[in-house]
């Protein structure tokens, strides 16, 4: 019966494996494989003088990354991989791969980026690349047991919706039988119905899509974002929850995957509370003293700007109190100083990882708000409508998946952190 790799062990006497030919050498009577499946590698090593003919047979004819099935006796052997081999008398070769191969899985020649998303199929076999998503679902399972643990009801909201989340142009338009509808940019509005629901507390991890003509390592025109709104919650309670996930995540991540840390060699820099907060006035004067285009109030803060705070912060941290002219419409002004409203980002020092803010849950600010944006609140009335019936004071955020990815591990660019990227120049695989 056959065994994972990983349960084949120096004192295991005989044993069957399915698995990959990652590496061959032949040294003439000797010949070497190192057979590979998801929990790890084991040496086969072929006597051809004593091995059975079908055996040395097989073992001539196969390529690399074949799938094969060998039996035979295990052997301890201190230099081989997990200290033991296999030594088979049975070598089948259940499917064979073409050869040359589009990329070398083994590492040893390396491939540009588009070479390996054109074969992301064999750009995931190879050990570091196969971590980085073995990390990706742990983080995600750390997120969903936070949450629940924390009281919180999944949901899933459309993505083909009738208008834009925030209003402006940055949307993908499809035909949808007699009418044109677009994928939706956030889930934000169909979240904040669910605080009128009744529900308080509900998060989403899904795609969002962005129709932005960016062409940068940071940027993707769909992204998996976890989204989360808390009824009876303003701001700084959002904020803490925010912070009290980051943590959690790394946590989980540093105790559950040790071996894919170390294949990466990433020792993860664990962040700490309470991250610390400036305001976007802060900010601007911080990216002031080093960026050579000064920046004034009510400007975003761009890439250099980002760089520049981050290095002088030098761990996760938010921005708070940003200008209401800059933030979406349902982000709520200060009462005393409406000009500034209860906005924040949370940042990594490398870039953005999260924006939220406490919503506008009062029917006619709402309304007065979209307008100011020069939005139309009749494009808005399945939404407006839930104000109008007891919607609570909530906050909440959006939190992008490859971004926390992409900055913990440390990543070069944010299409390591997702299977199969969808940017402005790319559809395919």
């Amino acid at each position: 019966m056959r065994i994972s790799i990983q349960d084949v062990t120096p004192t295991t006497e005989y044993a069957e494996i399915i698995g990959w030919v990652h590496e061959v050498r032949d040294l003439g009577g000797l010949a070497f494989f190192l057979i590979r499946d998801r929990t790890g590698f084991i040496q086969v090593t072929i006597p051809k003088k004593k091995a059975p003919e079908a055996v040395v047979e097989a073992a001539k004819s196969v390529s690399r990354e074949s799938v094969v099935r060998i039996a035979g006796t295990v052997k301890g052997i201190e230099k081989a991989p997990g200290g033991r081999e296999l030594v088979p008398d049975e070598f089948e070769i259940i499917s064979s791969a073409a050869s040359p191969l589009p990329l070398d899985v083994a590492e040893k020649v390396s491939a540009e980026m588009d070479t390996r998303i054109d074969s992301r199929f064999l750009d995931v076999r190879k050990p570091r690349v196969k971590a980085i998503f073995v990390i990706r679902s742990a983080a995600v399972h750390a997120i969903n047991d936070f949450l629940f643990s924390r009281g919180f009801i999944h949901i899933t909201t459309p993505k083909i919706v009738a208008a834009a989340t925030e209003g402006g142009t940055e949307l993908f338009p499809i035909a949808y039988f007699e009418k044109e509808a677009f994928l939706n940019q956030s889930p934000q509005l169909y979240k904040q119905m669910m605080m009128a629901a009744g529900f308080e507390k509900v998060f989403e991890i899904a795609p969002i899509f962005r129709a932005e003509e960016h062409n940068t390592v940071r940027h993707l025109n769909e992204a998996t974002s976890l989204d989360v709104e808390v009824s009876f919650a303003d701001h700084n309670d959002v904020m803490e929850l925010l912070e009290d996930l980051i943590v959690t995540v790394y946590e989980y991540v540093a105790e559950h995957c040790k071996a894919e840390l170390a294949n990466l060699e990433v020792e993860l820099a664990m962040p700490t509370k309470p991250f610390p907060r400036i305001t976007y006035a802060e900010a601007i004067e911080i990216a002031n003293r080093t960026v050579p285009e000064k920046l004034a109030f009510g400007d975003d803060l761009g890439t250099a700007a980002e760089k520049a705070i981050g290095e002088a912060m030098g761990q996760h941290y938010f921005i708070v109190d940003w200008p209401t002219e800059i933030k979406p419409y349902y982000a709520m002004p200060y009462p005393d100083t409406p000009e500034l409203s209860k906005a924040f980002d949370m940042m990594h020092p490398r870039m953005e990882l999260s924006s939220g803010a406490q919503r506008v849950h009062q029917h006619d600010l709402l309304v007065e708000q979209i307008r100011a944006k020069g939005l139309s609140p009749e494009s808005f009335e399945f939404y407006l409508k839930a104000f109008e019936y007891g919607m609570p004071p909530h906050a909440g955020w959006g939190l992008g998946v490859e971004r926390l990815i992409m900055t913990m591990l440390d990543l070069p660019n944010i299409r390591e952190a997702v299977l199969f990227p969808r940017d402005r120049h790319r559809l395919t695989p």
